[in-house]
């Protein structure tokens, strides 16, 4: 294979190199979905009007809902060993296949960045706890940046620990999220317990109705609700072959994909209703935070030990989830230059300079402009690369082709013009309410609002629709 396309990371895994049972795609979702941002969306719901049953349904639906797309996409992974943005190269081009793939890894490098920031924010509180740090005198030395000195040096040190998985590659990856998943649901699940034996009486965690007054109420704040729980995982949906490329076989990853994510992310999303909800009758406010709450529940050794939990939730959810894509997109952009690993750090670089402490201390932000802004971005792409593969190409692809500069993927230049343009007339319809969610005004009319509200699964027909449209007769079986 010519290295212009490939390299050792980038090229088909071979039969030695896929050892990942159902277990470990399984442990996989379970260390992502075991995190700060899981526990505190359904938290927001509630905010929102959501009654506790409502919210935790809302995020086991939006989970059901993107594990469709998530196994479909993992077919090709597990079935020809390669990663996302070599499966792209099919209905992009071997060159164009780099739009989809950096679009992918620009809010990888977000979301590392958060989940940085996440686990820096624990080490922060365990540091206070020892009494290492005095918080309050710290919170006066906020700099221009929007952050102390001390709370820099943690997101730093979170960082740097962050790096020796990605320096290591994919071998401690596996490794991490094997070892980490059993200890993090027994954490999350201890949690619980404290919350239901803390209280007078357990009722009293689900005592808190609906606070919507008519169904239409509901239904306007359960759409948006839904599409930023899909969002959610909209990166993973994509780049999932990134890690179905080292299944032993289909029925692992789908098998593992369907025990790990939606159970998972259900029952952490309930553990934080009723944690949350305990920190009312307990302390008289709510408590949304677990790195806020674990601070006030005991000792410093209780606080540490609940604190480390949560930083190696972060730390598994940050690796595997925004380390591995962008590092394989960014190494497609130059095969024989950047390596995985080089990928890594670039992404680790690009996550510290977006600000992540900005986009995760704005709720507004954080869920309407980023959550479902990328969903509008995202969408599209799942729906182009689930109609190629599955309706034109019917799951099969010339393996070699995708790794020749002048072979059957080429298309003109490199690049599927078709696909970009079937890409960019899919998201244009959600620009005009991704610019009154940024903006905070009403710049466009409301009903662009309403369809930015549907923002993944508009994109993702619209673009399905199109691209077959464009493109029906004109791909070969291979």
């Amino acid at each position: 294979m010519p290295n212009s396309l490939s390299n050792p990371d980038l090229a088909p895994t071979t039969s030695a190199q896929r050892t990942w049972s159902t277990w470990h795609i399984a442990a996989l979702w379970i260390g992502m979905a075991v995190c700060i941002p899981t526990y505190t969306l359904a938290a927001g719901m509630i905010e929102r009007g959501m009654s506790w049953w409502q919210a935790t349904l809302t995020v086991m639906l939006g989970n059901v809902i993107v594990l469709v797309p998530m196994v479909l996409n993992g077919h090709a992974g597990a079935k020809y060993g390669i990663p996302f943005p070599v499966l792209m190269r099919a209905s992009f081009g071997t060159a164009g296949a780099n739009i989809p793939a950096m679009a992918r890894a620009l809010v990888a490098c977000g979301w590392f960045g958060i989940q940085t920031w996440i686990g820096g924010a624990a080490i922060y509180q365990i540091l206070g706890a020892l009494g290492r740090i005095d918080l309050v005198a710290d919170q006066a030395n906020v700099l221009a940046i929007g952050l102390t000195p001390w709370q820099g040096a943690c997101f730093l040190a979170f960082w740097a620990i962050n790096l020796h998985f990605v320096w290591h590659g994919m071998n401690s990856i596996k490794w991490l999220e094997s070892w980490s998943a059993p200890f993090l649901i027994v954490a999350g699940l201890g949690l619980l317990a404290w919350a239901v034996f803390k209280v007078e009486s357990p009722r009293a965690l689900f005592s808190q109705g609906s606070r919507f007054k008519t169904s239409g109420e509901f239904w306007r704040v359960f759409f948006p609700q839904l599409t930023a729980m899909v969002g959610f995982w909209a990166t993973l949906s994509l780049n999932i072959p990134d890690f179905t490329r080292y299944a032993k076989s289909q029925k692992s990853q789908a098998w593992g994909q369907a025990l790990g994510l939606p159970t998972t992310m259900t029952l952490f999303a309930f553990i934080g209703i009723a944690v949350t909800q305990a920190t009312v009758l307990i302390f008289g406010q709510a408590i949304g935070d677990p790195v806020a709450l674990v601070a006030k529940i005991g000792s410093p050794l209780v606080v540490c030990v609940s604190l480390f939990a949560l930083t190696l939730a972060t730390l598994s959810t940050n690796i595997a989830a925004n380390v591995v894509s962008p590092a394989n997109d960014i190494s497609n952009l130059a095969p024989g230059r950047i390596s995985f690993r080089m990928g890594g750090m670039i992404t680790a670089v690009v996550g510290v300079l977006m600000m992540p402490w900005y986009l995760y201390n704005n709720l507004g932000a954080y869920i309407f402009t980023w959550l479902i802004g990328y969903g509008a971005l995202l969408g599209p792409i799942a729906g182009i690369m689930l109609c190629d593969y599955f309706v034109l190409r019917r799951a099969r692809l010339d393996v070699a082709g995708l790794y020749a500069a002048a072979g059957p993927y080429s298309y003109s230049g490199g690049v599927n013009r078709r696909a970009v343009v079937v890409l960019a007339l899919a998201v244009l319809p959600n620009v005009p309410g991704f610019v009154n969610a940024a903006t905070h005004k009403a710049i466009f009319p409301e009903f662009f609002d309403l369809i930015y509200g549907y923002a993944w699964f508009t994109g993702l027909a619209l673009a399905f629709v199109l691209y077959y449209v464009l493109m029906r007769g004109r791909v070969a079986h291979s």
